[in-house]
């Protein structure tokens, strides 16, 4: 495989710049002259659009910016990645964050793509959930999958902890999720149980469904909200916005409503903030990192705003607290906490408390 040394990045077949390796290790990324006319910032705060060679830290994403770290899989995608590389005789630990771009082709989440590609002759299978969900349970417990290079093309640029894949369902992109190794037989149905009820609340979600299976109760799939009309949107995580590990719980959401609203000006966004807050306080969910918080860009109006909500279901954290902390408490945020970040962002007290009430007691039924 070439060691890359430079790679042009594009949205939507428009270059966009180009990223190069400093001796340092770093990977240094300059705008295109053309972008800096008629583009816009792919990451506000890190790269605004200016004509110079920004270069980032080496921590904490191997020396390189946040938003190109988007681009790259993580847990199961890289997982799946690592081990076609073995496959190939190539050795994943001498293979840069760089190259790594260049493995991604086009199926990454957002926009962004990279130029000159990695490719790997992969055979064409079918997709059978259930074939797909035993071979993904094969890959966690490291035995041998017969389809090795059909999980690839199907999930190596996702990210999480789950094996998941990317495709096309009636010409649309969808995301479908299968158990990991520690989750139960039922986590599929539970998610999708958890996108209904947080729709109820008035939270933004991407179309869900639950596909059908022989071997448990579902799978869960959710439509990408970063594909629309057949078009890649610009999407950028708070951890890559930010310039920081979604690894450790080093935000809280007063940090999240202030970025939001720096981001966005919209109050609007502001409020589906303080819903998704609410409900992962009363359904307990507390993986609410750095990287389940996006934003995306609409190039129509050249506006950012807050992605629809996703990876909502039960879950833990660290040490059982929230990843991001409500008011600086994770362990048992209260309504007092809860109304302290609305009061702090400027939403009106019994509009945050009917919110929250409401909220509290829709989520029971998550726990019949």
């Amino acid at each position: 495989m070439d060691n890359y040394k430079y790679l042009k990045v594009f949205y939507n077949d428009e270059l966009v710049g180009t990223l190069a390796k400093t001796p340092d290790r770093l990977v240094a990324f300059e705008y295109d002259s053309e972008w800096l006319v008629t583009g816009f910032s792919i990451s506000p705060f890190s790269l605004p659009l200016q004509k110079k060679v920004y270069l980032p830290k080496f921590e904490p994403f191997d020396g390189l910016f946040g938003v190109f770290n988007d681009s790259l899989p993580d847990g199961w995608g890289r997982l799946l990645v690592d081990r076609l590389l073995l496959k190939n005789n190539i050795n994943p630990s001498e293979i840069d964050n760089l190259n790594r771009l260049a493995v991604v082709q086009q199926s990454g989440m957002g926009a962004l793509t990279y130029q000159p590609e990695h490719k790997f002759e992969t055979q064409e299978q079918g997709s059978d959930f259930d074939k797909l969900a035993q071979e993904c349970s094969k890959i966690l417990e490291s035995q041998n999958s017969d389809n090795l290079d059909e999980l690839f093309k199907l999930g190596g640029s996702s990210g999480g902890a789950r094996p998941k894949i990317l495709t096309k369902i009636n010409n649309e992109d969808w995301i479908i999720k299968f158990p990991s190794s520690q989750d139960p037989k039922n986590i599929g149905e539970q998610e999708y149980k958890y996108s209904i009820v947080a729709k109820d609340c008035g939270i933004k979600m991407s179309e869900t469904k639950l596909f059908p299976s022989k071997i448990c109760s579902g799978y869960f799939g959710i439509k990408r909200f970063d594909r629309r009309n057949g078009k890649k949107v610009h999407m950028v995580s708070v951890s890559g916005l930010l310039e920081t590990t979604h690894r450790l719980p080093n935000l809280d959401y007063n940090i999240l409503m202030k970025l939001t609203l720096e981001l966005t000006k919209n109050y609007q966004d502001i409020e589906q903030l303080y819903r998704l807050m609410c409900f992962n306080v009363f359904a307990h969910n507390r993986d609410d990192h750095s990287k389940n918080f996006s934003f995306l860009y609409d190039e129509s109006v050249k506006e950012w705003n807050l992605s629809p909500a996703y990876d909502l279901t039960h879950s833990s954290s660290f040490n059982g607290e929230h990843a991001t902390t409500i008011n600086g408490e994770g362990k048992n945020p209260s309504l007092n906490d809860i109304l302290a970040v609305a009061r702090n962002i400027g939403i009106k007290e019994k509009h945050a408390r009917d919110i929250a009430f409401d909220i509290k007691n829709k989520c029971l039924s998550l726990f019949d």
